[in-house]
């Protein structure tokens, strides 16, 4: 009976990386529809996000059963517990990239980005690919260090988003209010996007010490 409820909690981690999986495709693809101006794969990202909602609810699912069947304490407890947060935190990622592939399918056949910022836009994509594709390792693997450099990474998001304000705010922009609408809310979406990844690994932080991390202490769970 314990080793299926064992079995049962392994199978619960291992659909939190297959969703990491899927959410960072959908952003991936959401980036290339952005910078390309193209309609069927904007389309495809909007399509499929039921498929992450669709993990999301079963996850949510049975670990809520294991809760209501097995009463888990102590640290099974808080793996479950804190499994449901990190499986929110991931459906919101999908549904960030579900905004990206919008932009991008409103403005089709143009692309969204002028030519100035397709660079910095791009790299934006790149980073939030390699902050979930950490994600998801840092679930598998619970390797504290790993969880560190995702703060890192962050880090990098966050000078390319204000990159992209400082873009918008010069005096010699020139495509108009709605071009920089445009521009700012893909910005934003791919800073919550790195925002939310790097909960999900703080997440696994309090599961394998029971100590939740901050921001300012980020850089010390190598050495916690």
């Amino acid at each position: 009976m314990r080793q299926a409820y064992h079995d049962e909690l392994n199978a619960i981690s291992a659909a939190l990386v297959d969703m990491t999986n899927l959410v960072g495709s959908a952003m991936n693809r959401a980036t290339t529809a952005l910078l390309d101006g193209d309609l069927a794969l904007a389309e495809s990202v909007i399509s499929h996000d039921e498929a992450i909602d669709q993990l999301y609810r079963e996850i949510e699912e049975r670990s809520l059963e294991l809760l209501a069947r097995q009463q888990p304490v102590a640290g099974d407890l808080r793996v479950l517990i804190t499994g449901l947060r990190m499986v929110a935190d991931l459906e919101r990622m999908g549904d960030l990239a579900v905004h990206v592939a919008k932009v991008a399918r409103r403005r089709y056949p143009q692309s969204a980005i002028p030519a100035e910022l397709r660079a910095t836009m791009l790299e934006m994509g790149q980073v939030a690919q390699r902050i979930v594709t950490k994600a998801g390792s840092v679930i598998a693997s619970r390797d504290l260090d790993m969880a560190a450099e995702l703060e890192k990474d962050d880090d990098v998001m966050d000078s390319l988003h204000r990159q992209v304000f400082a873009e918008l705010l010069d005096g010699e922009w020139q495509h108009g209010m709605e071009c920089a609408i445009d521009v700012t809310l893909v910005g934003r979406y791919f800073e919550r996007f790195a925002d939310h990844a790097v909960s999900v690994t703080r997440r696994v932080v309090f599961i394998v010490t029971g100590q939740r991390l901050e921001p300012a202490t980020a850089s010390a769970v190598s050495s916690a």
